[in-house]
């Protein structure tokens, strides 16, 4: 492996420990929105009848798996999502977006997209931008 495959992995890792926490406290300060709590809603706001399986919205968030869970039982007490059981598997349910969270939503996009245009996209290239972002895709297609 070489110097620069170690200092691309680094600064990736180093972006993110940086980025991540950043846009959390904005989104809390701004609108009351975790950022967990935000990338579950983002998820859910683009399924199909905004409504996901927990395991498909367990693969899609970026929280884990065993977080996903307590994410949306979190959001369903705040009445922005609600859990509903699959008929056809018991052991499964459902996470779907309410009328409440897909306001809440909305109002957070703005907050959460400035945040990534300030603290990242700002600080780069449309070149740069587009070349991580075909980088990172290949890693994540090889998953």
């Amino acid at each position: 492996m070489s110097d620069t495959d170690v200092a691309a992995w680094a600064a990736l890792l180093r972006v993110h420990a940086a980025v991540v926490p950043t846009l959390d406290r904005e989104l809390q300060a701004a609108c009351s929105l975790p950022l967990t709590w935000y990338d579950v809603l983002l998820e859910l706001n683009y399924a199909p009848e905004r409504r996901l399986s927990m395991g498909e919205l367990g693969q899609r968030a970026v929280v884990s798996r065993t977080r996903v869970s307590r994410v949306v039982d979190a959001l369903a007490e705040a009445g922005l999502v609600t859990r509903e059981s699959n008929p056809d598997d018991r052991r499964s349910a459902y996470a779907t977006l309410t009328d409440a969270g897909l306001e809440r939503f909305r109002a957070a996009a703005p907050v959460y997209l400035d945040g990534i245009r300030r603290h990242f996209t700002s600080l780069i290239t449309a070149d740069e931008s587009r070349t991580i972002a075909a980088a990172l895709q290949k890693v994540l297609d090889a998953r």
